[in-house]
């Protein structure tokens, strides 16, 4: 099996189907998925039932309490049988029906080349706010050639346009509330340099996360990751490029 996708969820009712809906229509089928729901109080797991029967057995769900998001990823990582994972919040959408194929696709054609195949297969992204709505490119550019220094400007690639190997992929790291899918993406890239871009859009993905309502935490928890992993020096003159960036397109 290629991969599994994986969505996590906690009373999402409000936008779940649109995330059901995109897995649901890629042309091809060679996924499963898998919901991993916090014990939802609305009415998210009844949307999930009422679709289960249309993904012919390829869909599997759990919902039971769980201590947060990155908690609830590990039991999605833990759980997966795919040879890739990829994680598809609920809010979150695959870009086209035609964005799996099209990623195996690119994959295939690796493997004719006989050269080494990709770890990591990752491209563009869209957001979304909380009705589904476009509003424009992720803010960061992903990279051509993918490598751990690339992770000094933030998490360059958006964490639902980025497909991984399944048996390299570590555990997040549930010591950060916020920010674990930044320090896990650097872990990966620590590992290999061996990843595929794909230049086209691959996910929109829902704005509304918790980097987004806690944006100071955020940026508390990313110097902590950066400087566990580059060292205090780079991690100072990475955050001031970051915030003259920021700063520039405020103004």
């Amino acid at each position: 099996m290629f991969a599994t996708i994986i969505t996590i969820t906690y009373n999402a009712e409000q936008w779940i189907e649109r995330t059901l809906k995109s897995v649901l229509m890629q042309t091809d089928k060679d996924y499963e998925y898998l919901i991993i729901d916090g014990a939802s109080a609305d009415s998210t797991m009844d949307i999930v039932r009422r679709y289960e029967p249309l993904f012919e057995e390829r869909m599997k769900h759990i919902s039971e309490p769980d201590e947060g998001l990155y908690y609830a990823m590990n039991k999605g990582l833990q759980a997966a049988t795919g040879d890739f994972v990829w994680f598809m919040n609920a809010g979150d959408e695959i870009y086209t029906p035609d964005t799996l194929r099209q990623i195996k696709e690119a994959y295939a054609k690796r493997a004719n080349n006989n050269t080494p195949l990709p770890d990591i297969l990752y491209g563009k992204a869209l957001t979304a706010d909380a009705t589904g709505k476009t509003i424009g490119e992720y803010h960061k550019t992903a990279p051509k050639h993918l490598t751990r220094n690339d992770m000094l400007n933030g998490l360059v690639v958006c964490h639902q346009a980025m497909l991984v190997r399944r048996d390299i992929a570590p555990l997040y790291d549930t010591a950060y509330r916020i920010t674990a899918d930044y320090d896990w993406v650097i872990r990966l890239t620590e590992k290999t340099e061996n990843n595929l871009y794909i230049d086209d859009y691959l996910c929109r993905f829902l704005t509304d996360g918790l980097s987004q309502r806690r944006y100071k935490q955020s940026w508390k928890e990313r110097f902590r990751v950066m400087h566990r992993h580059f060292g205090l020096l780079l991690t100072l003159k990475s955050h001031l490029i970051i915030a003259a960036q920021y700063l520039h397109r405020r103004l």
